[in-house]
């Protein structure tokens, strides 16, 4: 038998009564090289998605969520880091300069929130839903790009507080900085 029906038959096997189907790893693409030049799908093991999913499971508070938050999206990368370059990615954007898998803003804002929505689709969220990044100017030419999360409110009279969750500042497979959006707008961070 050639190999085409064989692959034809076996892609049956799920529809057949008792049989479960296949499931799929979680993907998220990463990009890098600055600008998101360079693009690679990540496929994440499910054994090891879960255990990040499982440390934020046992947030309490969004505040702990948040701290939580930090470190998986850190370990996310470091998984990340095992099919792709980004592993030699550094903090800001001098200390890498010139390496394949560098990472600017730009592509740690669209990384970390590929991330974190995959997250959020896995159910470990349940303190903050993902939002679109957000862009800070300094001056006339310093832009600045981070991925953005909202926390949930259960009153109409208390606003939802916003949260960058910035990549950037440290090296791969590190905790995420994350601060108060309106800080970040500011200009607070590590400075790199």
């Amino acid at each position: 038998m050639s190999r085409a029906p064989l692959l034809f038959l076996l892609g049956l096997l799920p529809a057949l009564p008792g049989m479960a189907a296949p499931s799929a790893l979680p993907a998220v693409e990463v990009c890098f090289n600055y600008g998101c030049v360079s693009h690679r799908p990540v496929l994440f093991d499910a054994q090891r998605l879960q255990a990040v999913l499982q440390n934020l499971d046992e947030a309490g508070s969004p505040e702990e969520e948040r701290a939580r938050l930090a470190v998986a999206i850190g370990d996310l990368y470091a998984l990340a880091a095992e099919q792709t370059p980004i592993g030699q990615d550094r903090g800001g954007n001098y200390a890498d300069q010139g390496v394949f898998g560098r990472m600017d803003c730009v592509d740690h804002s669209t990384t970390t929130t590929r991330l974190l929505q995959l997250l959020e689709q896995q159910g470990g969220l349940h303190w903050h839903r993902v939002l679109e990044p957000a862009r800070r100017t300094r001056g006339i030419i310093f832009q600045h790009y981070s991925a953005v999360i909202e926390a949930r409110v259960a009153s109409d009279d208390v606003p939802a507080r916003r949260f960058v969750v910035d990549s950037w500042f440290v090296d791969n497979g590190k905790p995420a900085v994350i601060l108060p959006l309106e800080a970040w707008m500011q200009g607070e961070g590590p400075d790199v």
